[in-house]
C-alpha cells in the first residue's frame, strides 16, 4: 500500500510534464495557418467568383503575411504587417504586373477607421484548428453592417498580432472572423495550424514590384469589383 502511495506523486508529475510539453508544442512562434475564405455576399459577381477558397497566413518574430492567390497564379495579393516598423504592406500581382503599396500608422488607422464596431467578450469557447478559442461577439457602429462573431486563440505565441487590422483591441491570433473588404463580406476559418520554418522572404517584397500609393491600390481593388 506504501509503495502504491509513494507511486501516486510520480504519476502526477508525470501527466504535469506531459500537458506542460503539449502546450509548448501548441505555443509556437513561427508556422502557418490556414484559413478557408467563404464569400457572404455579392452573388453572381464574377469577382466574388474569382475570390480564392483559401488563405495562408505566415509568421515569424510577431511578423505576418497572409497570402490570397487565384487559380493559375492570374491573381494575389499579400499584406505583410510588420509591428517593428508599424507598417502594414499590400503586395499584389495581376496577370505579368507587380504592384507594392507601404502603408504607414496613419494609413492603417484611417483604413481601420472605416471599421468601428464594440467588442463584447463572452464565457463560449469552442476548438478550431486544435486551439481553444475565445468567442467575442462583434456589433458595428455602422446600422447599416450586420452583427457577428468572432473568435481568437491565445495558445500561439505571437504577440500583438492584430496590430494593422480593425481587431487590434483582441489580444490574440484570429482563427475565425469576417471582414469587409471593398463590397464583399469575407469569413476567415482556420482549418490547420503547421509549425515550420518560415523564410525572412516572406516578410518583405522583390525588386521587381512597382511601387505605388495606397490610393492606386486601393483604386485596383476598386476595379476588380
Amino acid at each position: 500500500m506504501k509503495k502504491k502511495l509513494r507511486a501516486i506523486p510520480i504519476v502526477v508529475c508525470f501527466l504535469l510534464a506531459l500537458g506542460c510539453q503539449h502546450k509548448s508544442e501548441k505555443f509556437i512562434s513561427e508556422g502557418r495557418i490556414e484559413y478557408s475564405v467563404k464569400v457572404l455576399n455579392g452573388e453572381g459577381n464574377m469577382m466574388a467568383e474569382m475570390i480564392p477558397d483559401k488563405m495562408i497566413f505566415k509568421f515569424k518574430n510577431n511578423k505576418s503575411c497572409a497570402t490570397m492567390s487565384a487559380e493559375m497564379g492570374l491573381f494575389s495579393a499579400s499584406f505583410i504587417a510588420n509591428p517593428e516598423t508599424s507598417t502594414n504592406t499590400v503586395c499584389m500581382k495581376l496577370l505579368n504586373k507587380k504592384m507594392v503599396a507601404i502603408q504607414n500608422t496613419f494609413d492603417i488607422e484611417r483604413e481601420n477607421s472605416e471599421f468601428q464596431c464594440d467588442f463584447i467578450p463572452t464565457d463560449e469557447t469552442k476548438i478550431i484548428a486544435g486551439y481553444k478559442c475565445f468567442k467575442v461577439h462583434v456589433k458595428p457602429k455602422n446600422k447599416d453592417q450586420s452583427e457577428f462573431d468572432i473568435y481568437y486563440t491565445k495558445e500561439l505565441n505571437f504577440k500583438n498580432p492584430n496590430f494593422a487590422n480593425p481587431f487590434n483591441k483582441i489580444d490574440g491570433v484570429l482563427m475565425e472572423y469576417q471582414i469587409k473588404k471593398l463590397a464583399f463580406e469575407l469569413r476567415f476559418t482556420a482549418t490547420s495550424v503547421v509549425q515550420e520554418d518560415i523564410e525572412d522572404e516572406n516578410f518583405t517584397y522583390t525588386s521587381d514590384h512597382k511601387k505605388i500609393s495606397n490610393k492606386e491600390m486601393n483604386d485596383i481593388f476598386k476595379d476588380l469589383q
